[in-house]
């Protein structure tokens, strides 16, 4: 599944995909032509702050449940031998979790109990049903058998819902109090006309609990007149003007005269720790994913607002997405000792000694390290190892090295890249320096690809994606995977490389 070639193009050969590179000074290293991003987690809000109101909400719920199941206790007694601590120690866990996946505690501009009422009631019920069930099938009684099961079990779900309801109402309270007594400063990336109205709403509307402090727009179509807040610059202020005015929230909106300068500035602001708000001039992007239950769903005064996720390597999954790298690369090192052996064998009679070959590749925040493959071809010196793009039809090449590129086994020695903690099993594949620096030249998104760690496969590669194919086309699907990054979709990838492995196309 390669797309890595010991190789230099010849003298004014275009890039993949027709484009040829951008004319300038191309000696300097790649990690200098990337565009330089801040590094994650270097601007991260207080802990008290980040988790006050999450925190606060799984308060009310616990008491909330403890005080339902103690009221229908008292009130009617047990019934069957079930006692009512086991069902609150099963059905407490289980709805904190539910609350938690359906976004329940998740921090929100618009902050109302009874928009979370439906999809609380509707979790409730789930998570009080198996709670009963279980404990039912512990004590050896099915419930319902007594005749107090059903009204226990339709009481403890009306009580628990008045008292939550109740809590939660007192916690909004006293948070929207509390943002009106000390708002957070917020950045507004474009100075058009959308922002400014935004920024005049949260100016006026203090429950949001977000000050404007001023826009940033390299070049505002409308300047910030109307509300009197400055334009402090383009991307390169921001993280000056975050460390300044000690911002975690920035509201990006539409109206900046280089919309692909306020995405960049955007990442920038993931990347810092800021809590980024999407607000989009088309009205209809409230009826995505919205309501308090599903990711992303807000409204500022009207204007609907989409809740940007954290950065890949913020997610709480992330640490798991290393374990499995270590853990598949330690098993399949040991499994496939055999096979790595053989290659090792059959290159070392073909190109002669040095069986690995060792090559400089560029990796997570533009940072280079050594990349292994078994040797499918012995390059004249370094220059032609460096720069020379494609070797799939090289002459040179011998029976052995298309057999292992085209059943990309010449791969292999980079789980050990991947145990080192080089590389990943899935993400961006890693590129020379000297291409880095000229895709990046050329496209202008090419180097954010380096937000995460490089992959042995991708996205892009799952998509046919290799070899002499576009480069813009590879750039937009490994951001794309950056942005959506889960664990089942890199165990996904996995699934769809080892079947692209059987019908092998020798790219």
């Amino acid at each position: 599944m390669s797309i890595d070639h010991e190789s230099v193009p010849r003298a004014g050969r275009p890039l993949p995909g027709g484009r040829r590179p951008a004319t300038g000074v191309l000696d300097r290293p790649a990690a200098a032509q990337a565009r330089c991003a801040p590094a994650i987690g270097r601007h991260r809000r207080p802990f008290r702050s980040r988790l006050a109101l999450p925190a606060g909400l799984v308060t009310v719920d616990v008491l909330a449940l403890g005080g339902a199941t103690l009221l229908s206790t008292t009130t009617l007694g047990t019934a069957g031998r079930a006692h009512p601590l086991l069902g609150i120690a099963t059905l407490l866990p289980l709805l904190l979790a539910l609350n938690l996946a359906g976004g329940l505690y998740r921090t929100r501009l618009t902050l109302s109990v009874l928009d979370e009422l439906p999809a609380l009631t509707a979790r409730s019920v789930v998570a009080t049903a198996f709670a009963v069930t279980l404990a039912g099938c512990l004590d050896g009684h099915w419930p319902g058998r007594g005749t107090a099961t059903p009204l226990r079990l339709l009481t403890l779900l009306a009580v628990f819902l008045l008292l939550d309801t109740l809590g939660r109402a007192l916690a909004y309270r006293l948070v929207r109090r509390a943002r009106r007594r000390r708002p957070s400063p917020v950045l507004l990336l474009g100075a058009g006309q959308l922002g400014q109205r935004v920024a005049a709403a949260l100016t006026e509307r203090r429950e949001y609990g977000l000050r404007p402090v001023g826009f940033l727009d390299p070049d505002p179509v409308l300047l910030a007149g109307s509300t009197g807040l400055p334009v402090l610059g383009g991307r390169e202020v921001l993280e000056r003007e975050v460390r300044r005015h000690r911002v975690h929230h920035v509201v990006a909106t539409e109206g900046a005269a280089d919309e692909g300068e306020t995405a960049a500035a955007l990442r920038d602001a993931a990347r810092l720790g800021c809590q980024v708000w999407l607000v989009p001039a088309l009205r209809e992007y409230g009826s995505v994913e919205a309501g308090p239950g599903r990711r992303g769903g807000d409204h500022l005064w009207g204007y609907p607002c989409l809740r940007i996720g954290r950065p890949a390597m913020r997610r709480p999954g992330w640490p798991a997405k290393r374990a499995l790298d270590i853990t598949a690369a330690a098993l399949g090192l040991l499994a496939l000792a055999p096979v790595l052996a053989a290659c090792a064998l059959a290159v070392r009679f073909d190109t002669g000694p040095g069986v690995l070959f060792r090559q400089q590749r560029t990796g997570l925040d533009g940072k280079a390290f050594t990349l292994l493959k078994f040797r499918t071809l012995r390059p004249n010196n370094e220059h032609e190892s460096a720069t020379r793009w494609n070797i799939s039809q090289d002459h040179r090449m011998g029976a052995v090295g298309r057999l292992m590129r085209r059943s990309s086994l010449d791969e292999l020695p980079q789980l050990w890249n991947i145990l080192r903690g080089d590389m990943s099993l899935v993400g961006p594949r890693p590129e020379r320096p000297y291409f880095v620096m000229r895709f990046g030249q050329a496209y202008p998104e090419y180097a954010d690809r380096h937000r995460v760690p490089v992959g042995l496969t991708g996205l892009a590669q799952a998509n046919g994606l290799r070899g002499d194919t576009s480069i813009e086309d590879r750039a937009r699907f490994d951001n794309r995977y950056i942005e959506s990054w889960s664990l089942w979709q890199d165990v996904k990838l996995l699934l769809r490389t080892a079947a692209l492995m059987l019908h092998p196309d020798g790219s």
